[in-house]
């Protein structure tokens, strides 16, 4: 199986958190950004790290950017440098595209330039830590749909515990299905039925928004 490759235009905390991941990952990595220090910074990390404007087609040609399977434009506050390097890497062929985007406006260009998928990183986390502290034992939250959800959340609720998972059968119950079960720092994916559960488990779960609320909701009482 060959490796996937990619390539990071833009080395903020985002790009650079995204570079450190893939590489963890066993991914090949090219990282492009014009700050010096900021390169420097990637070069024992990252498979390649050049110092470049990728506001240069010239350059983006010469660095083979349309040979990778996927490239991150993670371009920080310049919102017209992230609008025109979207651009010109989807011109040049580049298969998918992740692009970062400022607000739902920036977004909607990205997406109208063929931007394969657009993420709001700041976004995102602000209602993921928000749901947080609506609910204590909402320990993350992640959108697949929107209406379909996977969600953390800690078991305190002292009827479900020492319970398994085929007596409570939350399928039938909570219409929700259960996916992994974290215990301390062990995590079981695709647990047994007769898996019973103990006070603080946390539960990954996947359902609809409103059964995951639902379900949150009666942790909390």
């Amino acid at each position: 199986m060959t490796k996937q490759n990619y390539a990071i235009i833009g080395l903020g905390r985002f790009g650079g958190s995204i570079c450190q991941t893939l590489i963890a990952g066993g991914a090949e990595v090219l990282v492009i950004d014009k700050d010096e220090a900021r390169v420097n910074d990637y070069k024992e990390i990252a498979t390649q790290a050049v110092i470049a404007d990728a506001q240069d087609e010239h350059t983006l040609k010469a660095l083979g950017i349309r040979n990778f399977d996927h490239v991150v434009i993670a371009i920080g506050e310049d919102i017209q440098a992230s609008i025109l390097v979207t651009l010109m890497v989807k011109e040049l062929g580049v298969k998918y595209v992740t692009a970062k985007a400022q607000n739902e406006y920036h977004a909607r260009v990205l997406t109208k330039l063929g931007a394969d998928k657009v993420v709001h990183p700041e976004r995102d986390m602000g209602i993921r830590i928000g749901r947080n502290l609506l609910s204590k034992n909402m320990l993350d939250y992640l959108d697949l749909s929107p209406e379909i959800k996977v969600a953390e959340i800690k078991i305190t609720q002292k009827t479900l515990i020492g319970k398994s998972l085929s007596e409570l059968n939350f399928r039938k119950n909570f219409a929700l299905n259960v996916i992994a079960v974290r215990r301390k720092e062990e995590v079981e994916i695709s647990p047994a039925p007769s898996e019973a559960l103990k006070l603080n488990d946390s539960l990954l779960v996947v359902g609809y928004k409103k059964d995951i609320e639902r379900f949150s909701q009666l942790m909390d009482r």
